[in-house]
Formats: structure tokens, sequence, C-alpha cells
């Protein structure tokens, strides 16, 4: 692995057709691998519309085994492009037990693994719960030809813990493939505080660990008012920020973009020579953080 390497990120739109998602996905990594991308990440679930909006048991129906159909396919284009790829997808594991997972491809397409998301969200318009069993894979790394990287996944970014435990096993740069944006009713009032929020959070995960921070979410609306499904309003706005939390490229809001971005390991030597936060953590007064809360 050399010292600088390139990522791409995939920011697009997705329609119920799975297939059709995932014939425009290869075509973009191929777009990206063009642009120079050694590193292709997609955003969370892009086979198809978000499902996660209501509680349908029949939308199982959409997961799909891993290794599968979708990672045998992006296996061929990593190989003939020479690029690593993470695929965020809907996993079947067993009969009931399903995961929201990124598949970890190198650069020659054979399987490095997967992540599997581990904090699983339970709000109105993201039921989560009812389909995601949650990880049990921990934080891990992946060493593609180009660099280690590590994985999370949506609401996992909002959890300094993982992102944590994730950079302290090496990872050069952290993928976050995001399915976020807003309810219609409340962007008005909520809508540039929680972008702000969502962006601020993950800046600080790449500042307190020293390392890129990669985060691809989805655009467009999806939704059926007239049948009572309000919908969401993805917002975009993927971005890379570099070891120091500063932004070296960002996305707009509301149309397909892909980004690729240089990134350079020096720049986390250097930062984490100026700003040692690693260096100087209390690991022997952390245990209380292992439990729920600690009042009463």
């Amino acid at each position: 692995m050399a010292d600088k390497f390139t990522i791409g990120l995939v920011q697009m739109k997705s329609t119920k057709n799975a297939d059709e998602n995932l014939s425009r996905a290869i075509e973009k990594v191929k777009e990206a691998a063009a642009l120079g991308a050694q590193i292709i990440c997609m955003d969370e679930l892009f086979r198809g519309e978000y499902f996660c909006r209501t509680e349908d048991a029949a939308l199982f129906d959409l997961a799909e085994t891993i290794p599968g159909p979708a990672t045998n396919a992006f296996a061929q284009v990593a190989k003939e492009k020479k690029v690593a790829i993470v695929a965020s997808l809907f996993e079947r594991r067993a009969a009931g037990v399903y995961h929201n997972t990124c598949a970890v491809l190198d650069a020659d397409g054979s399987y490095l693994g997967k992540y599997r998301k581990m904090h699983i969200p339970d709000d109105p318009l993201y039921y989560e719960k009812f389909y995601f069993t949650p990880g049990d894979l921990g934080f891990p790394n992946f060493d593609t030809k180009y660099a280690r990287i590590g994985v999370q996944i949506c609401w996992d970014q909002w959890y300094p813990e993982g992102s944590r435990l994730t950079a302290l096993s090496g990872a050069q740069v952290i993928f976050y493939p995001t399915s976020i944006g807003w309810h219609p009713k409340e962007k008005a009032e909520f809508g540039a505080a929680q972008l702000d929020a969502w962006r601020t959070i993950q800046r600080a995960h790449a500042i307190a660990n020293g390392t890129y921070v990669a985060v691809v979410n989805r655009v467009g609306y999806e939704g059926d008012p007239a049948k009572g499904d309000p919908g969401l309003e993805f917002w975009g706005n993927s971005f890379v920020a570099d070891p120091f939390g500063q932004i070296a490229a960002q996305a707009g809001g509301e149309k397909e973009e892909i980004l690729v971005v240089e990134c350079d390991s020096k720049k986390s030597e250097e930062t984490r020579r100026n700003w040692p936060f690693l260096r100087d953590r209390r690991i022997d007064a952390y245990q209380p953080i292992l439990n729920r809360w600690l009042g009463e």
C-alpha cells in the first residue's frame, strides 16, 4: 500500500428496480475509476429505495446473500478496472436473520469480508429495527490493494466509540455509506441544523482520530403522499474530510455526483504528531464507558 491513494464516492438516486440500480451503480463505478478513483464506495442500500420507511414483512424478499449476486457483479468490474469497492447491501444471513451490511471487494475482484451495521435506529420513517439484526462482527478493518480502510453505516456515524475503535485498528480512511434525509414537515424549521449536525459529527471523527472520513449519502425524494407515505428528501451532501476535519470535497444536495479525492497518509502522521489525541488517551480510566448509564 502506498502513502497516497484515491477514493471515489458515488452519490446517486435509487428506484424500486434493484437490477437497474445495480447496473447504474456499476456504470458509475467505471466512471469513478476513469476519474482516477482506486477505492470506490456506494451509498447505503443503493439497490432500492430506502424501504425502511414502513414495516412490511414482504420487503424481506429484497435481501440477498453476501457473497451473492451483487458482490459477484461488482467483483467483475473491480477486477476489470483494478478498483476496490465498498458496497452497501441488505444481507440475508438466514431465515429470519437479516443485516444492513457492507461488502468489501479488492482490486483483483476478491472478496475481503463484510461489516454489519452495529447501531440500528427506530424512528419515524426509519424503522430499521424491524428489518435488521444488530451487527456482530465488531469494527473490522480491510486491507485493500491501495489502503487499509474501515466502514461504518449511517446511524453508526453518530457514535464516537465505533469510529475510535475502527481508527485504532489502523484505518487510513473510514467510509460512511448513508441514507439520511429530511422529513418533509421538518425541513423548514430544522433542516439546516440537522444537516450541520450531521456534517459536524463526522468531521469530529476525522479530527479526534486523525484519519480521513468519507461520507456518501443518497439523494432525491422517495415517497408517495397519496398513499399516506410522506416520504423522505435525502439531502446528499456527500463529502470527504481530511485528518484535521477540513472538507476536501463536497457534493451538492439535489443531484447525482461522483467525488474523487486523493488521500495522503502522511497527513494523518503530521496531524497526530501535532494533535496527539491518541497518545494522550487515558485508557486506564475509561472502563465506566461500558455501562449504559452512570447515574441511578
